[in-house]
């Protein structure tokens, strides 16, 4: 079978590797489609934190289901996604049914091969029939349930100010669901094209442009007051830090990002703030049934998928996808 390989950052190589065999409680997958994440760019880049190369990425996918575990609820042809964190299900995080936090988590496609492959082996609890949506939707679930999942940890409700400073894929998934619940939604990035984006296709209430004047902007919008929630989805420590100063007293900090480095920040304007800081990683299964229930519903902006290939070509496109004119949101391989 074909798979691509991140040899060592900034290589990609296909290989022809044997058709796995999965093991006893593994479901074997014919892999559809993959969703090209940060994290991919990140480890293309040598930036990712938590991986060793060489390494199969992808952890954003759909696919059909080649073989199911006797007795199992999946069969031969269902339509599947994939929660790509596999937890252990017995350590602390996992008894509090905090499984995105897992002491032991193994994610596909950054500690474990991933799905940039024409058949994978995932452990059958991880494997989810894709009911009411398409190959392509099913691929971008998990992005999606990022956001979600940040949105509900930051207890969003209606009429708040919400600040998503980094438009990417994530900070777009933030943007959706803070909407969802009633937020009024400021984005803040570097990107035009993806201040545009948001304007245009997710609704946001008002875009500003990072650079000279953009904290002055901000409180103009938020009657200088700031604003209740501000989420981080830059990946870039000294953003986060920043964000800091965006966030309205008494309000909430939630830092999707994560960095190799340490991030600080000025105690007393915290504790005058009162702010409440957050960590948010991944996904629970009940962030990835939001992310259903609202594509479902027709509730998700069409349009987020903007780039495609095969996986054949993944080793010579690939690194156009880190091009910003080339104004991807959403890039999908076809496997």
């Amino acid at each position: 079978m074909l798979s691509v390989v991140c040899v060592t950052p900034g290589t990609l190589r296909a290989e022809d590797r044997p058709t796995p065999i999965p093991a006893e409680g593994e479901v074997l997958l014919r892999v559809r489609r993959v969703g090209v994440c940060g994290t991919d760019l990140h480890i293309f880049a040598g930036r990712q934190p938590y991986l060793d190369y060489p390494r199969v990425m992808g952890h954003e996918l759909s696919g059909t289901v080649a073989e199911a575990p006797r007795g199992s609820r999946l069969a031969a042809g269902d339509v599947v996604y994939v929660m790509p964190y596999l937890s252990c299900g017995h350590c602390v995080a996992c008894r509090a049914g905090r499984t995105n936090c897992c002491t032991h988590l193994q994610v596909l496609g950054v500690h474990r091969d991933g799905a940039f492959t024409e058949y994978l082996c995932v452990p059958e609890p991880f494997v989810h029939r894709a009911e009411g949506v398409t190959l392509d939707q099913a691929a971008m679930v998990e992005f999606l349930a990022i956001g979600a999942h940040a949105v509900r940890r930051a207890q969003v409700s209606a009429g708040q100010r919400v600040l998503v400073v980094g438009a990417g894929p994530i900070g777009m998934g933030a943007i959706i669901f803070s909407r969802l619940r009633g937020a009024t939604v400021t984005a803040l990035d570097s990107r035009t094209d993806r201040l545009a984006f948001c304007a245009q296709r997710l609704g946001t209430a008002s875009c500003v442009t990072l650079g000279a004047g953009d904290t002055e902007q901000l409180a103009a919008l938020s009657s200088n007051e700031f604003f209740d929630v501000v989420f981080d989805a830059t990946g870039h420590a000294a953003a986060m830090e920043r964000g800091f100063g965006f966030v309205a007293h008494g309000g909430t900090y939630v830092l999707i990002s994560v960095v190799q480095s340490d991030i600080r920040f000025n105690d007393p304007e915290f504790h005058k703030r009162e702010t409440t800081l957050l960590g948010s990683r991944n996904a629970t299964s009940e962030d990835f049934e939001t992310v259903l229930r609202a594509m479902r519903e027709g509730l998700i902006p069409a349009g987020l998928d903007t780039h495609r290939m095969a996986l054949a070509d993944v080793p010579a496109c690939f690194p156009g996808l880190l091009d910003p004119d080339a104004g991807v949101v959403k890039a999908i391989v076809e496997c």
